[in-house]
């Protein structure tokens, strides 16, 4: 996939050359070896010889036997080694390969890696140039760490589910999709290439250390200095915005939704022009945001009428033309359908044996001059176990067959 001017070899990628240990399980953690695939790291997914990765099995199936399509999609760009890290003989192969890598990746409870005697110590002993991303619902450390973390359980802690839905009814989970495990994984991404710089320069690796429910407080904008500032706490809002108004959702009369986003007066001016009713951006009118916030209620009535009065169709070309921020809320079926994620191959068509075609997201960051690709679909169970044990730890096959006999590998 590429729509660079300047299209570059897959190894002459920025990150090629960087090998990457995926020991993690589902998805915080792992998609930040995911995004480091895409630009040209060797990922290694490392996996337990019998039952492998659990989001293998998680979502919906898919016509390969082995894999969900949750799997085919967020187990991209990687080689699959199976390899037993209860077992003694599994460390010491484990400690082998983190001898010839880079970067550490992994997601475990905090103490399970250490549990196993592959913690901080062990793996920077054995590679003190390693870069070592573990994510967990809590972080490494504080009276928490030891406390399962998922997603839903990080968007609650961290404060997102809480302003999620309508004023006085039950907080939702924003969008049914595990928001914080990709927002860890990127923070976890950014922290590996930031450490990866430091190795260069230091020839030291270190620890990324990133919590998802801290990943998601982040991203929280103003609310923690506003609280600290004047005690005002931020309640659920619907689709509505406490800074502007009209900002939301409104429904078009052939029963579809559009998004606007009036943020500013001028902005607002805009979207009277194109309702057809310019005096309600005068001065003794709404013209001013704090007399809109003030009349919130009737501003939006406003537009709910007039949106309701016109196709979404219709509502958009009136907006677009007067420069009106303006949008589908799309479904994925009209995500299919757009032409601009078709223009910028947002959509990703590969096939594989067993599967003719398969749809999933393309890469992001566009990059102009080295830009990500993706290579293959989530692997096959140990795929390249045989050739990973032979051609980078140099074990002769007979090794192999007797470690594979043993559950090792």
């Amino acid at each position: 996939m590429s729509t660079s001017e300047d299209t570059t070899a897959a190894d002459q990628l920025p990150l090629t050359g960087i090998r990457v240990l995926d020991v993690g399980n589902f998805l915080a953690g792992p998609y930040a070896a995911s995004i480091l695939g895409e630009f040209g790291a060797e990922v290694l997914k490392i996996e337990h010889p019998i039952a492998g990765d659990p989001m293998r099995r998680f979502g919906t199936p898919s016509p390969r036997a082995d894999a969900t399509l949750k799997w085919l999609s967020e187990g991209r760009n990687r080689k699959s080694v199976t390899l037993d890290l209860r077992q003694p003989e599994g460390v010491e192969l484990f400690l082998a390969l983190v001898r010839k890598s880079h970067v550490l990746v992994e997601n475990f409870r905090p103490g399970t890696m250490e549990e196993w005697g592959l913690g901080w110590s062990e793996v920077h002993a054995a590679n003190p140039r390693l870069v070592m991303l573990r994510v967990s619902g809590y972080g490494q450390t504080g009276p928490y760490r030891r406390r399962s973390g998922f997603a839903h359980i990080a968007q609650a802690f961290g404060g997102l589910n809480y302003l999620s839905g309508f004023p006085g009814e039950t907080p939702v989970l924003p969008g049914t999709v595990p928001l914080g495990d990709y927002i860890a994984s990127l923070f976890g991404a950014i922290g590996t290439l930031i450490a990866l710089r430091h190795q260069e320069q230091t020839g030291r690796g270190q620890v990324v250390d990133v919590g998802i429910y801290e990943s998601v407080f982040r991203v929280l904008e103003e609310i923690a200095t506003a609280y600290g500032t004047s005690g005002k706490i931020r309640e659920r809002e619907g689709s509505g915005s406490f800074v502007a108004v009209p900002h939301g959702h409104f429904r078009t009369s052939d029963d579809k939704w559009i998004a606007i986003a009036c943020t500013t007066d001028k902005m607002f001016e805009r979207l009277s022009v194109a309702m057809g009713q310019p005096h309600l951006s005068s001065s003794n009118l709404y013209g001013d945001q704090r007399k809109r916030l003030a009349d919130r209620d009737r501003v939006n009535a406003i537009v709910i009428d007039w949106v309701g009065s016109l196709t979404r169709d219709e509502v958009l070309t009136r907006c677009l033309a007067e420069e009106v921020p303006v949008g589908k809320v799309n479904s994925i079926a009209d995500i299919f359908a757009d032409e601009q994620f078709q223009a910028r191959e947002d959509l990703v068509h590969m096939s594989e044996p067993g599967i003719d075609d398969i749809v999933i997201p393309g890469v992001v960051p566009r990059l102009s001059k080295t830009p990500g690709r993706i290579t293959n679909l989530g692997p096959t169970l140990g795929n390249a176990t045989d050739e990973v044990m032979r051609d980078l730890l140099g074990l002769a096959a007979a090794e192999i067959a007797r470690l594979r006999s043993q559950h090792i590998i």
